[in-house]
């Protein structure tokens, strides 16, 4: 097939096939654009993109690159905070609909109603905040860094951490911090693998080493695990995206049980080719990451759309919560 017959596809119709990949790096190459895949997104997006990774990592990389335009192939606020950290440049989402459960789960209301609860307490945000949200944070954090940046603050200043309930509760844990007040909010993709799960699977595969992101519901219980001696505590492993990469290249495990959003399986396995990856829930598949098909990039590419825009006040307000993250220590592997 042509590559002018990819493009006059629709764009749920298109074939991602070569021609489509030449098609979209030819529209790149045109419109000045680096494109940035997120680690969940499906396997040709990822492999069609400039750079594939967690978002902050992704958004530091754009801000770096002498592209005029960021297509960013992943959720609403990845791309948003791709725009805080390049406010100068066009930055597109191929489909503008793709939001993102947990971001959802407070908006800069209620965080403000929360903050008036409690006067002088400083707020810590997950990087998967909206904009909004961020610019009313004091620091934000991702899943690799948070226990550090809330060590960071002074033993004695009350916190209010949002918005994901699993990682609040996993930087508690390693903290002791009892000041530290969490907000009840969740990646309704990540809450969904659960411990009677992980715990069966584990079972199954009692060689298995275990890569369990922060925000999963089965996080506690994969501690529980290795505490009761089920599963060896050095097999249990909790990480961010960019950190279970790393633990990719390092394990002597010859298999993996995966509790992640399962499109962070074409990374891994291509990190680790010798290695089997298997997901604990097949079914932990993020809708909205999906909404970046094949065609959605290539509308974008060709139409310039849909682009991102964030107002300049809020954006300098959010820039600064990013920034003072940064300034505490690498983000490491983002979220």
């Amino acid at each position: 097939m042509t590559a002018t017959a990819s493009v006059e596809r629709t764009t749920h119709e298109v074939v991602p096939d070569a021609a489509w990949r030449d098609e979209v790096r030819r529209l790149a190459e045109q419109r000045n654009a680096v494109i940035l895949a997120h680690n969940y997104q499906v396997p040709e997006i990822q492999d069609v993109a400039d750079h594939t990774g967690d978002s902050l990592a992704l958004s530091r990389i754009a801000a770096e690159s002498d592209a005029s335009t960021i297509v960013f192939c992943g959720v609403h606020f990845m791309a948003e905070t791709a725009k805080i950290l390049s406010p100068h440049k066009t930055v597109l989402i191929p489909d503008a609909r793709a939001g993102c459960s947990l971001a959802d789960s407070i908006d800069a209301e209620q965080l403000r109603a929360w903050k008036a609860e409690h006067p002088g307490a400083v707020v810590v945000s997950y990087v998967n905040t909206t904009a909004e949200v961020k610019a009313e944070t004091d620091i934000c954090c991702t899943s690799s860094n948070a226990v550090d940046v809330v060590r960071a603050i002074p033993a004695e200043q009350e916190i209010l951490f949002c918005p994901d309930q699993f990682l609040g509760a996993h930087v508690r844990r390693e903290t002791g911090r009892e000041n530290l007040h969490v907000w009840a909010g969740e990646c309704h993709v990540h809450a969904g693998i659960n411990g009677p799960e992980l715990a069966e699977r584990a079972a199954a595969n009692p060689d298995a080493d275990l890569f369990i992101h922060p925000e999963c519901g089965c996080a506690t219980s994969a501690l529980y695990l290795a505490g009761e001696g089920t599963v060896p505590a050095e097999r249990v492993k909790i990480l961010s995206t960019g950190g279970m990469l790393t633990a990719a290249r390092a394990t002597r495990a010859r298999s993996v049980l995966v509790a992640t959003e399962v499109g962070m399986l074409h990374q891994l396995r291509k990190a680790a080719p010798d290695v089997d990856f298997r997901a604990v829930n097949d079914r932990a598949s993020c809708r909205f990451m999906k909404m970046i098909t094949p065609g959605a990039l290539l509308r974008s590419l060709r139409e310039g759309v849909d682009e991102v825009h964030v107002d300049p006040e809020i954006a300098e307000r959010a820039r600064g919560a990013v920034r003072r993250m940064i300034e505490i220590g690498n983000p490491g592997g983002g979220e």
